[in-house]
């Protein structure tokens, strides 16, 4: 099995949420792994195995300092997840102006969007017989 590109594998991570927690947490600073366990209704160990994800996207760098491993953001991979989605951003904004200028034309003279529908003759008003019904003849 080939490995997966490093965009997949940092989604992958970013996927859950106890994860994107941590990486809250990494982003004020530098932190243990039982500064980072607190908030969390977990062992040691399973926030061990978050940070081995994390740190195998490339999103966690873990130091040493005597006996302390503190862990620390790494920001050069989230950086590329902005740059994949600055193209989607940049499609969305441009949707976006494209709709605001077919608004503000489509805008009446009252500051009301136009009810273009309301122009269109019902089958009611085109024929006003339609909506009358015919009387039964003798």
């Amino acid at each position: 099995m080939a490995a997966a590109d490093p965009l997949s594998t940092t989604f992958a991570a970013l996927a859950d949420p106890t994860r994107r927690a941590i990486l809250a947490r990494l982003a004020h600073g530098e932190a243990t792994v039982s500064e980072l366990a607190e908030p969390f209704a977990m062992s040691l160990p399973g926030v061990s195995k978050h940070l081995r994800v994390l740190r195998d996207a490339g999103l966690v760098a873990q130091g040493r300092e005597a006996q302390w491993r503190p862990c620390r953001l790494e920001p050069a991979r989230l950086a590329q997840v902005d740059q994949w989605l600055a193209e989607y951003r940049e499609l969305w904004e441009d949707r976006f102006q494209r709709l605001d200028a077919f608004l503000t034309h489509a805008e009446g003279a009252d500051g009301t969007i136009a009810n273009r529908a309301a122009k269109v003759q019902s089958p009611q008003t085109a024929r006003p017989e339609a909506g009358k019904r015919k009387e039964a003849s003798p």
